[in-house]
């Protein structure tokens, strides 16, 4: 009996993993398809509205634009809610509340989803954690010298730019990079293997000129 119930539990328990590791896979592919613009009406909708957010946080504080962004979405929620009602008490209808279906909806986060971004939030530190030490520590010369030079260029993007304007151009540069690359895919790819043999060739040229000490070393 207590076997029984015990597997009936870690039957639920592993159906709700696999749904809710479903749910997060389909809304990972509902983002890949906003950005690749497989639906071009959702995507410039998308693409619209997070770019007047984030050129309205730019130009004003955040509170301003939170506030506008809820005052607009109650202006249009309570007409539309009026509306209905006057509607429905010219033609004696006995319809409900116009946002019925919506209200009655689970919204609510599971233990399972939450249990499911806690692992997968853990996975990413652990690797951010390694990936740091590693490259603080210098384990690899060559990978801790990247990371230098990558750090050195960002003193200058943060000099010209701030956060919120980075954030701007990685906006522009997530919705319109796929449609360019979709019609440059030919010409881009030809540069990109150009570029990638040039930083290979000099990463060798550098790693040929460091000591012996300090190379690579690879663990048996």
């Amino acid at each position: 009996m207590a076997d029984s119930t015990s597997s009936s539990c870690s039957d639920s328990s592993s159906s709700s993993n696999k749904s809710s590791s479903s749910s997060l896979r389909d809304l990972t592919q509902s983002a890949l398809q906003l950005v690749l613009w497989k639906e071009p009406k959702k995507s410039a909708l998308a693409f619209g509205s997070s770019l007047l957010v984030l050129v309205s946080v730019a130009t004003l504080s955040v509170i301003s634009v939170v506030s506008y962004l809820l005052l607009t979405g109650l202006c249009v929620t309570i007409t539309f809610r009026v509306y209905k009602s006057v509607i429905q008490a010219v033609q004696k209808s006995d319809e409900g509340h116009p946002f019925r279906s919506l209200l009655e909806r689970d919204i609510s986060v599971s233990l399972e989803s939450a249990r499911l971004l806690t692992d997968q939030s853990l996975i990413h530190l652990n690797w951010f954690n390694s990936q740091a030490r590693r490259l603080l520590l210098v384990e690899d010369l060559v990978d801790s010298l990247k990371l230098a030079a990558v750090m050195w260029m960002m003193t200058y993007v943060g000099a010209i730019f701030n956060g919120v304007t980075i954030l701007i151009l990685a906006d522009l540069t997530f919705f319109t990079t796929p449609l360019i690359y979709q019609k440059k895919k030919a010409q881009i790819d030809r540069y990109i293997e150009l570029i990638k043999s040039r930083v290979e060739e000099m990463l060798q040229k550098l790693k040929d000129r460091l000591p012996g000490a300090v190379r690579r070393t690879k663990a048996g």
